[in-house]
């Protein structure tokens, strides 16, 4: 799907307007320092691209867009928990219909703003009154960042990820650090682990690192560039390519998929975080090309 050439249905600004596919709509966002877009389903990035630079973000051919689906690439929003720890997995923001709040922009690049929060559905899954406001700042780097607020009259706890999906060349010429050495191993069962501060992936990868820095470098070197991704307010960093065996069983993945992506996620593994009433937590990544 190329967002770029889907009819523009309302024009917010010069450099921001509202597209539609399959019933999904899209902020659709074109400014002279970068391009992007957004699905209101799942409150979805699903592409940015500084001007005159390959996208950094990777989306599947096989994407479905579906109300009852979740997009297959791009930066998923998972929330209220990470992976299995409760039922859908990886939480129920991510299938759910974000609304525009606020947009912005100027010769720096643009604003984004979306919400969402509890509802009937919501607390049939969940029994927890929130406020959820997610916010992209596009310019020469993306800055994404989710804020959870407790609206609630008791205290909550939750976890999540910002799933983010990276462009690459080849996986197999892909070098990562900054992710630290110690991580959980989920094709192990969890297994606790002790592996090298550099990693090129080469088999199935699903890791919880749990000692990570806030920068993690993603040294593309057949497409010769190295992108930066910067985490705030996580507890752990996610390391995701499903390989060849895993992307052929995934409908929603081409067999060879998984030679031109990687996920480096800003996560909060488990029930990390405990909000009073009226208390708030910001997850946020930063995603950007390294200067050469």
């Amino acid at each position: 799907m190329k967002y770029q050439d889907l009819t523009t249905i309302n024009t917010l600004s010069d450099s921001i307007s509202i597209c539609e596919h399959n019933d999904i709509q899209i902020v659709r966002i074109d400014h002279p320092l970068c391009q992007g877009a957004i699905s209101l389903h799942g409150g979805h990035l699903i592409s940015f691209k500084p001007t005159n630079e390959e996208d950094l973000i990777w989306v599947s051919s096989e994407a479905l867009y579906a109300k009852d689906k979740a997009i297959r690439g791009g930066v998923p929003v998972c929330w209220p928990w990470f992976g299995k720890a409760g039922v859908p997995s990886h939480g129920f923001a991510r299938t759910s219909e974000w609304q525009l709040v606020n947009h912005k922009e100027n010769a720096k690049g643009v604003v984004i703003e979306l919400e969402f929060n509890d509802s009937e559905d919501t607390l049939e899954l969940w029994p927890h009154s929130f406020q959820n406001r997610l916010t992209f700042e596009f310019g020469k780097k993306l800055t994404i960042s989710l804020k959870t607020t407790n609206i609630s009259t008791k205290a909550f706890s939750y976890g999540g990820a910002l799933h983010t999906y990276l462009n690459i060349n080849d996986i197999t010429k892909t070098e990562l650090s900054g992710m630290g050495t110690e991580y959980l191993d989920n094709t192990q069962d969890g297994l606790e682990c002790i592996g090298k501060s550099t990693l090129i992936i080469d088999k199935e990868v699903d890791r919880i690192y749990t000692s990570a820095s806030d920068i993690i470098t993603v040294k593309d070197t057949a497409n010769e560039r190295s992108l930066l991704v910067k985490n705030q307010g996580y507890n752990s960093a996610v390391i995701w390519n499903p390989w060849q065996d895993l992307s052929i069983n995934m409908a929603d993945m081409a067999d060879d998929s998984f030679e031109t992506m990687v996920c480096v996620e800003s996560a909060l593994n488990g029930l990390a975080i405990t909000l009073m009433p009226n208390e708030s937590h910001t997850l946020s990544t930063t995603l950007e090309i390294a200067a050469k």
